[in-house]
């Protein structure tokens, strides 16, 4: 993976400076005991306040126990490793980074998320990276309700040398994305990314409007969005789980963004909608800065939460 190993060396960085972090609860949970029916137990709730979730949780308890039933497991690292091994299992099958297909121009990629995930900063990140690869970006400003965040994408556009296309304060959205999508088309973009509105999942009325603003795309293009990109605050825990079934039967999620994984105690989160929702994890978040913005990696996420000190990828943190 391109990102690898210094950007999973920071997000480990960054996890690390947590006293909370999931790893030094497992390893403090370990210390002194032997491997048994009662440790399971403990690491079976531990897991679930960690928000990895009942699926998930159930599925890696069911092969530790039968690995230990085994005696494969005699000692903490080689519990650690197991664990390590099973959530890079769930992980996987959603690492699946965000592929342009350049049968489609512009590829078009709408963004949703609730107020606060870090969607527009997402977006610019996105920008700036797609920019770096190559491709010619156009950002559609659908935002109209948050002044802030038309300035924001602005500044986004200059760093990253995409074209912005915004329209005044309170505009329809419909309009703005319409209009965008109709002048990359003109323009040859490769890419347009069009930013919508920040909005509760529990707002039947403001999703409402989110679907209306992917009909407009679809009469311009039906075989856009090409991409829905649902970003998610990693500190959410649970409520992030819920906002991701919520978005995805409102308007078909087909990938997510976890950001503020920096922020974040332990990270389980990700665990649990993997299991769950199977989602394509596009990106990860760890940071404001254009490079804190990587592609998700399953073995170096799971390296990361369960604090593998020699894990190679993370070398150079």
């Amino acid at each position: 993976m391109s990102d690898s190993p210094g950007f999973f060396g920071r997000l480990k960085a960054r996890l690390v400076r947590s006293t909370t972090k999931l790893s030094d609860e497992l390893r403090s949970l370990f210390s002194g005991r032997k491997i048994d029916a009662e440790l399971l137990d403990d690491l079976e709730m531990r897991l679930i306040t960690a928000d990895v979730g009942a699926e998930a949780t159930a599925q890696i308890l069911e092969d530790l126990r039968a690995r230990v039933a085994r005696h494969e497991l005699s000692d903490v690292d080689a519990l650690l490793n197991a664990l390590r091994d099973d959530l890079a299992k769930i992980l996987a099958p959603c690492a699946k980074p965000l592929a342009i297909d350049r049968a489609h121009k512009p590829y078009v990629v709408m963004v949703v998320g609730v107020n606060g995930s870090g969607k527009t900063t997402s977006i610019g990140k996105l920008a700036t990276r797609l920019s770096r690869e190559g491709h010619k970006v156009m950002l559609a400003a659908g935002d109209t309700f948050r002044a802030a965040a038309s300035e924001q994408l602005d500044i986004w556009a200059q760093r990253s040398g995409a074209v912005i296309v915004q329209q005044e304060s309170g505009a329809d959205p419909g309009a703005v994305v319409f209009d965008a999508l109709k002048a990359a088309q003109a323009r040859g973009m490769d890419v347009m990314l069009a930013d919508t509105a920040g909005r509760l999942h529990s707002q039947s009325h403001l999703m409402e409007e989110l679907k209306k603003v992917k009909r407009v795309i679809q009469r311009v293009d039906p075989t856009a969005p090409h991409e829905v990109l649902l970003v998610l605050d990693a500190n959410q825990g649970q409520n992030a789980l819920a906002q991701a079934k919520e978005f995805k039967a409102a308007v078909g999620v087909t990938g997510l963004v976890l950001t503020k994984l920096d922020g974040t105690a332990r990270g389980g989160i990700v665990v649990a909608i993997a299991k769950q929702l199977g989602l394509p994890i596009r990106f990860i978040g760890i940071g404001e800065q254009a490079e804190d913005f990587g592609e998700f990696d399953a073995e170096g996420f799971a390296g990361v939460l369960i604090g593998d000190g020699s894990h190679r990828k993370d070398g150079d943190a």
